[in-house]
């Protein structure tokens, strides 16, 4: 493959990357990979949730007592 077939392939995959983050959004699967780069960035000194702790808050987040309500 030529450079411009690669930087092509690569701006295809980022755009696919950014469909499904916003696709996980709309049917409100938490993200992991985000919130692992955001801890990163952010929080260099403290250890991020394994990813079955980070769902387990999504989810209690969502659902839970203090949750989003519709009334």
């Amino acid at each position: 493959m030529h450079a411009v077939e690669w930087a092509r392939l690569n701006r295809l995959r980022a755009k696919l990357r950014g469909v499904g983050r916003a696709y996980k959004q709309v049917v409100g699967v938490p993200d992991y990979d985000a919130y692992c780069a955001h801890m990163a960035e952010h929080h260099p000194g403290e250890a991020p949730l394994t990813r079955q702790e980070f769902c387990a808050r999504e989810i209690d987040r969502k659902y839970g007592k203090n949750g989003p309500r519709c009334c």
